[in-house]
C-alpha cells in the first residue's frame, strides 16, 4: 500500500511540508510507502469548466494540457492513501493547490470517481488564523468523492511562521503523529476486510437544478 501526500505550498520544506512529513514517520512506520509530491511549486492553472475530461475519459485534463497538471496526476490515482497539505491564505487554501485540487478531483468524477473508498486526510499549517476555514475547505474534497476519512485528536492543524517553527508546536505534532496512526489502521483494515466485506454499491449521481 502507498500514500501520496500532496504538498500545496510554494515552499519546498516549509511547514506544510513539515506537517506531513510528521504524518508520514506514523505511515512508513506502519510499513505503509509515503511519498510528498510538491505542487505548490509548480505552473497550473485554474479548471475552465470545459468538460473536456469527460468526453475523452483519458484520465488527463483536456482543457489546459500544457502545463504541470498531467504530470503530476496519474500516480495520485495509484495510491490507497491520499493526504492534502496546504499552508492558509487569507483563511484559505493556497492558490495553486486550489487549482490543483479543481482539476484532479473533476477529472477523477469525470472517470469514474479514482477516489472513492480510498482513505484521505487533510493537514493544515498556519501562522495564527485560518486554519479552521481551510481544513474544511480541503474536506470537501474528500467527502464529495466518498473517501473515508481518518482522524486524530484534534483539528490537523500545525503553528509556525517560519520553516521549521511548525515542530515547536508540541499540541501539533501529536495531532500530526496521532493521524498518521490512524490513517495506517484505517488503510490495514480496508485492506484486511477486502475480501470479506463487499463495499457498498456505488449509486447512480442525482443532479437537482433549482432553477428551472
Amino acid at each position: 500500500m502507498k500514500v501520496i501526500a500532496i504538498n500545496g505550498s510554494p515552499k519546498k520544506e516549509g511547514n506544510t511540508f513539515h506537517a506531513l512529513t510528521l504524518v508520514g514517520e506514523e505511515i512508513k512506520a506502519a510499513g505503509i510507502d509515503f511519498e510528498i509530491i510538491h505542487v505548490g511549486n509548480k505552473m497550473i492553472h485554474g479548471c475552465i469548466a470545459c468538460s473536456k475530461c469527460a468526453e475523452t475519459k483519458d484520465k488527463k485534463c483536456s482543457g489546459v494540457p500544457n502545463d504541470d497538471f498531467n504530470n503530476i496526476n496519474q500516480q495520485i490515482y495509484q495510491a490507497d492513501g491520499i493526504l492534502l497539505g496546504s499552508p492558509v491564505y487569507y483563511a484559505g487554501i493556497a492558490g495553486t493547490m486550489k487549482s490543483f485540487l479543481d482539476r484532479l478531483f473533476y477529472v477523477s468524477g469525470s472517470n469514474g470517481n479514482f477516489f472513492r473508498h480510498k482513505v484521505g486526510a487533510a493537514v493544515i499549517a498556519v501562522r495564527r488564523t485560518g486554519g479552521s476555514s481551510t481544513f474544511d475547505c480541503l474536506n470537501h474534497y474528500l467527502n464529495i468523492t466518498e473517501m473515508i476519512i481518518a482522524t486524530s485528536n484534534y483539528w490537523n492543524i500545525i503553528h509556525g511562521r517560519a520553516p521549521g517553527e511548525a515542530l515547536q508546536d508540541p499540541e501539533g505534532v501529536q495531532s500530526m503523529h496521532v493521524l498518521g496512526k490512524n490513517m495506517a489502521w484505517l488503510m490495514k483494515m480496508k485492506e484486511a476486510t477486502k475480501d470479506t466485506i463487499q463495499p457498498p454499491e456505488k449509486a447512480q449521481k442525482v443532479i437537482t437544478n433549482f432553477i428551472r
